[in-house]
């Protein structure tokens, strides 16, 4: 069910309770300030998720009040990880999806890297 970007952060929201450990993952990448894990419901045979660990609900709220070093490291990490995974060629996709008519899910900023087969068109128009 989408979600209303401008709601406050939802503390109990899947992602915050993976970050706090209470639902497993499969970790690819993890610092200070990112974790990245496998989708389990993958989209391509190859789908990633990367979040902030900071209380991000979505890609308007973290441009807004994320500081500048740490929306630099995020954007900087994304890439870092399809370099890391060989998604540069032949390719990839990112996805961050915003609000209701974005299909936003979870309200926790996140991105999805998608990779390792033809994606098809950007937008599929029923």
């Amino acid at each position: 069910m989408p979600i209303d970007p401008t709601k406050p952060y939802d503390s109990d929201n899947i992602f915050a309770r993976i970050l706090r450990g209470e639902i497993p993952n499969e970790t690819v990448y993890e610092d200070d300030r990112v974790l990245a894990f496998k989708d389990i419901n993958p989209q391509a045979s190859n789908h990633i998720l990367v979040i902030p660990k900071g209380e991000y609900v979505s890609w308007d709220d973290f441009t807004k009040t994320a500081s500048d070093q740490e929306i630099a490291h995020f954007i900087r990490t994304i890439g870092k990880i399809a370099r890391e995974h060989g998604f540069v060629e032949p390719g990839y996709r990112l996805l961050a999806n915003i609000g209701r008519h974005g299909g936003q899910e979870v309200p926790h900023l996140h991105v999805h890297i998608f990779a390792g087969e033809p994606l098809g068109p950007m937008i599929a128009r029923g």
